[in-house]
């Protein structure tokens, strides 16, 4: 049996805006900037600028305009074209302070040039006297070198794709043979399967002294022992003085464990982060600015004003007229709505991190860690009054330039714990203080996790062996036995 009965429920809706402008708001400088160009190449009705000596631009928005749906029906004679049209040359949000920095010029990053490492390893082998399969083989393995000059795959797989790729039936005893061939290229060591092979390429390849030998000696008869450092139990199996095993250990310590990386025509890409924000003392205050480039000046194309006042003008307005105009002011919507969100999506990365540095107003006028307060995404969403995923999204992939340097500005956050006076401190202090610690040590005899553990009490910060492991692990320090030296 069929039933009718009515049902009233609240439900919330992100409209298309809105989504547009979370998407903006996590995008940093570069990105933006790429987004700011496929907008200009989709939409017609939205210029720059740079591309037209007109400036008319749009005018401060209604933002309680009805929604535009692409299913809808638009009546032409209700269009008010007025609301499109303005003769502000400078946009609103252009105005607002703080938007400029030192880096508004638009700037190109030139792309080196040069021999690839992959090319400048095939150029080598014609100085070998290789038969045709040979050279196929030597040729396959230089291709399967990876940026840090390393081949990571087995010879018996190598075999494998030589068959099945390039028709080239060897046996793995050949293949080897060839990857001596390759051992020889430089830079010395490229081609090794694994850093204990890398490093004993590169000592047999040296001026052989007495130094040198008990160098090799150590990396292809004791590797385990040696990475382990085991130092005991070296002098006992070569017969050896700490000053002879010391001597040994600086020639390895001068070697390479990623030829590859030495190599200077490698064209690999390299990341440039280009800071959103900028952080000055001027006169012992703080000064933010937001990157220039996330500033664009926008406003609807000459065309389309024309277009728009030809049909103002006009008394007799045909349909083709009328279809024309329904086009132009789906574009112009869609125009308005990006203006909005890239305004708003100013407003937002400036409030937040003009929030973000004040909270950290120490640390910014120091530059000392240590003095970085317990902050989490809440305590920032709180102050400015904004949703938690909207300051994850400012902060994730954003940058600032400070006197100390570019910093990712996600690393001003930390949790909090309670020192033994009962006071909130940073996570990130308690990391750098055990930095120091570390530093300072005798590495002769390095401080076990137990040991840390007991001077961070001293100190005033009571933490567990545990948090200090993993405080440690998280700085990318080894374990004591691992920072021991002789």
């Amino acid at each position: 049996m069929l039933k009718q009965y009515l049902q009233f429920k609240l439900s919330q809706k992100l409209s298309p805006q809105q989504i547009q402008l979370m998407k903006l708001i996590q995008l940093p400088t570069q990105a933006f900037e790429q987004r700011l160009k496929q907008e200009l190449e989709e939409n017609p009705a939205l210029d720059t600028g740079k591309e037209n000596e007109v400036k008319d631009e749009f005018d401060e928005f209604d933002n309680s305009q009805d929604e535009y749906n692409d299913n809808e029906t638009i009546d032409t004679g209700d269009i008010n074209v007025d609301e499109y049209l303005s003769d502000d040359e400078i946009p609103d949000y252009r105005t607002h302070a703080n938007n400029y920095s030192a880096d508004d010029d638009e700037k190109s990053v030139p792309y080196a040039s040069g021999t690839s490492f992959t090319q400048h390893l095939t150029n080598q082998l014609n100085t070998f006297r290789l038969n045709d399969q040979e050279y196929e083989i030597a040729q396959f393995l230089v291709g399967s070198v990876d940026e840090s000059g390393y081949i990571r795959r087995s010879l018996s797989d190598i075999a494998d794709d030589l068959a099945f790729t390039q028709n080239i039936y060897t046996e793995e005893s050949e293949v080897e043979k060839v990857l001596g061939i390759v051992h020889q290229l430089d830079p010395a060591g490229v081609g090794a399967r694994n850093l204990q092979e890398c490093l004993s390429i590169q000592l047999h390849r040296k001026e052989q002294h007495p130094d040198v030998e008990l160098a090799t000696k150590i990396i292809d008869n004791a590797f385990e022992q040696f990475t382990k450092k085991h130092y005991k139990k070296l002098m006992q199996k070569f017969s050896i003085t700490e000053d002879q095993l010391k001597d040994a250990i600086v020639e390895i310590e001068h070697l390479n464990p990623k030829p590859g990386g030495s190599y200077p025509g490698n064209n690999r890409m390299v990341e440039h982060v280009v800071p959103d924000f900028a952080i000055k003392i001027v006169e012992g205050e703080l000064e933010l600015t937001l990157n220039g480039r996330n500033a664009p000046e926008l406003h609807v194309s000459r065309t389309y004003n024309n277009m728009l006042k030809g049909y103002k003008e006009s008394k007799e307005k045909s349909k083709s007229q009328k279809d024309a105009v329904m086009f132009i002011k789906q574009k112009l919507d869609a125009a308005k709505w990006f203006i909005e969100a890239v305004r708003q999506r100013q407003q937002t990365l400036f409030v937040t991190m003009s929030a973000i540095m004040h909270y950290q107003k120490d640390y910014f006028l120091s530059g000392d860690e240590r003095m970085l307060r317990p902050m989490i995404l809440k305590d920032i969403a709180d102050e400015i009054e904004m949703d938690v995923s909207t300051v994850s999204r400012v902060a994730n992939s954003k940058y600032v330039d400070t006197p100390y340097g570019t910093k990712l500005i996600k690393e001003f956050f930390s949790e909090s714990m309670t020192n033994d006076q009962g006071e909130e401190v940073s996570t990130r202090e308690i990391k750098k203080i055990l930095e120091t610690v570390i530093e300072e040590e005798d590495k002769k005899k390095p401080l076990t996790d137990d040991k840390l553990a007991r001077i961070l009490k001293e100190k005033g910060y009571p933490i567990a062996r545990r948090t200090v492991a993993k405080y440690r692990e998280q700085l990318d320090i080894p374990v004591a036995r691992l920072r021991k030296k002789i």
